[in-house]
């Protein structure tokens, strides 16, 4: 059964009201259309597969009723049929999940819509797992752990919108620069990102967050998203992200190991 196409996806997810950076709004256009394209890669593989079912079937259907059916002939096209079914049905369970994907970054797109417009905020996939990234410009002054007044209030608001997810589990990773730090209160950069981390997550708790459901990490300069030889660079470097932790209904099954 084929399962149903979903809807072109319209502009207005990120520009909505008000102007959007181009920066932001480009990588988000072009996030959607990365998502689509995926799910209609899929769609063209499960139209092959289906197809070739469906040979294998017409195949099967003739042996079966042949009288020069060989034992060996049967066992074959049988096992062609067998994989394709079963290569369908895992095609078919990607393609869902490709949807489930796309269907959150929407609701996430518009959920922080004004975050995103201002540039506060950016929705992103990385690792398979989606993310929200904030500069650590908008939350802390330089070299510090503290989270400044404004940075306050976007905490504030992105909390307020993450409470809808009351059954999921987020992570929130701290990340610099390679611009080493060396301070009374930070020996390194390893120490700032989980700081940061920490902070954010005790922010979030004060909001009301279930802390059972947050965890926090510092991944120094370890991470980077962009490279660290230009101003411009390390600045997009210097972020903390809050990932949104699949459950064990996303991932995959794992397969049986022989005994």
């Amino acid at each position: 059964m084929r399962l149903p196409r979903l809807a072109p996806i319209a502009l207005v997810l990120v520009l909505a009201t008000g102007c959007v950076k181009k920066s932001t709004h480009a990588r988000a256009v072009a996030r959607v259309h990365d998502l689509e394209a995926q799910v209609q890669d899929r769609d063209r593989r499960i139209a092959t597969l289906e197809g070739d079912l469906g040979r294998t079937r017409g195949d099967l259907d003739k042996l079966t009723s042949g009288k020069s059916l060989t034992e060996e002939e049967l066992k074959r096209v049988r096992g062609e049929k067998e994989a394709s079914d079963a290569e369908l049905a895992e095609v078919q369970a990607k393609r869902e999940a490709d949807q489930k994907r796309l269907a959150a970054y929407q609701d996430l797109q518009r959920r922080f819509q004004s975050l995103v417009s201002t540039g506060t905020l950016e929705v992103a996939f990385r690792n398979g797992q989606m993310t929200l990234k904030l500069p650590s410009g908008v939350l802390f002054p330089s070299g510090s752990a503290d989270i400044s007044e404004a940075g306050g209030r976007t905490l504030t608001e992105v909390t307020k919108v993450l409470m809808a997810f009351k059954d999921r589990r987020f992570q929130v990773v701290g990340h610099t620069d390679n611009v080493p730090i060396a301070t009374e209160q930070f020996k390194n950069n390893w120490y700032l990102s989980t700081a940061r981390a920490v902070s954010v997550v005790e922010y979030m708790i004060g909001q009301g967050f279930p802390a059972d459901q947050l965890a926090a990490a510092g991944y120094s300069d370890k991470d980077p998203v962009a490279s660290n030889k230009t101003a411009k660079g390390r600045k997009q470097n210097r972020r903390i992200e809050i990932i949104l932790l699949p459950d064990l209904s996303e991932l995959p099954k794992l397969a049986k190991t022989p005994k």
